[in-house]
């Protein structure tokens, strides 16, 4: 049995579950999130804790029965906490702004990039070079973060570009003169 599927998930008292096979629902301060069950798991309540249980002994059910658990604890979290992930902008001239639901941002491009920012997502720019990413929904959160980064990742020589907050670059040495 899965270790982590095997493991409840403790229910804070401001937070509301539907249940309606195949359908979960989970509602909370920040806010509702949802997702679809896999055929073959079910969802049952005990006492304020979730418990997540499968059908059969098969190889798929098996995998999906940890990612069942991870994805509801994640919603639960995400409805009481919420998420959220930092990335620094590093380089001279390098700076962002926030205007209206757009992120302008100045890497050095010819042309500021101007970023959508989702449904459901709030990016706050402390300083000009540190932005902070939130939201209730965790996918929703690292994807945006990974969009943003790929917009200019750390370059190997200088490190210039928009990296994860502590990320760590190996850097090559440059060219030396002979």
């Amino acid at each position: 049995m899965s270790r982590i599927g095997r493991m409840p998930i403790e229910l804070p008292k401001e937070v509301k579950v539907s249940y309606d096979p195949p359908s979960i629902e989970v509602t909370g301060p920040k806010g509702a999130l949802g997702c679809t069950i896999p055929r073959g798991i079910a969802v049952s309540l005990d006492g304020g804790k979730l418990f997540v249980q499968r059908d059969r002994e098969e190889r798929t059910l098996k995998a999906l029965h940890g990612l069942t658990r991870s994805l509801i604890a994640n919603m639960v979290t995400g409805v009481t906490q919420g998420f959220e992930k930092k990335l620094e902008i590093v380089g001279v001239g390098f700076r962002a702004e926030v205007q209206g639901n757009l992120l302008k941002l100045s890497l050095g491009f010819s042309h500021p990039v101007l970023f959508p920012i989702p449904e459901g997502i709030k990016i706050e720019v402390e300083k000009q070079t540190l932005l902070t990413v939130k939201g209730i929904n965790k996918q929703l959160v690292g994807t945006v973060t990974a969009k943003l980064r790929s917009i200019k990742p750390p370059e190997p020589y200088k490190g210039k570009g928009i990296r994860y907050l502590g990320e760590k670059i190996r850097k090559k040495v440059g060219k030396t003169k002979a």
